[in-house]
C-alpha cells in the first residue's frame, strides 16, 4: 500500500462492522433518525497520522451509506469518529476520497 494513498477496495471484515457500529450513533445523531440495517459491505483505508477507513455501509431499501471513520494512533487512546460520510449512495458507487 502507498503511504498517503488509499488502498484497493476490500471486501468488509468482522473488524470493518465493529468499526461501523462504533460510529453508527454518530451518525444517527446527525442525521436524526436511527438505522434497522447496518452492515458494512467493503471498505478502503489509508495511512495518515491515524488511519481514514472509508466504509460503504449498506442501510437497507437498496440505499447505502459512505463513512469516512478516523482511528488516531495507538498511543492517543482517542475513540474511533466519524469525520464524514456521503449519503444516499447506490451498491455500484465506487468508494472514494471525500
Amino acid at each position: 500500500m502507498l503511504c498517503g494513498g488509499p488502498s484497493a477496495t476490500q471486501l468488509a471484515t468482522v473488524e470493518t462492522q465493529r468499526m461501523a457500529d462504533e460510529v453508527k450513533p454518530q451518525l444517527e445523531e446527525k442525521e436524526g433518525k436511527t438505522f434497522d440495517v447496518f452492515t458494512a459491505v467493503e471498505y478502503k483505508s489509508q495511512i495518515v497520522a491515524g488511519t481514514n477507513f472509508f466504509i460503504k455501509v449498506y442501510v437497507g431499501n437498496d440505499e447505502f451509506v459512505h463513512l469516512r471513520v478516523f482511528r488516531s494512533l495507538p498511543h492517543e487512546n482517542k475513540p474511533l469518529s466519524l469525520h464524514s460520510y456521503q449519503k444516499s449512495k447506490a451498491r455500484h458507487d465506487e468508494l472514494t476520497y471525500f
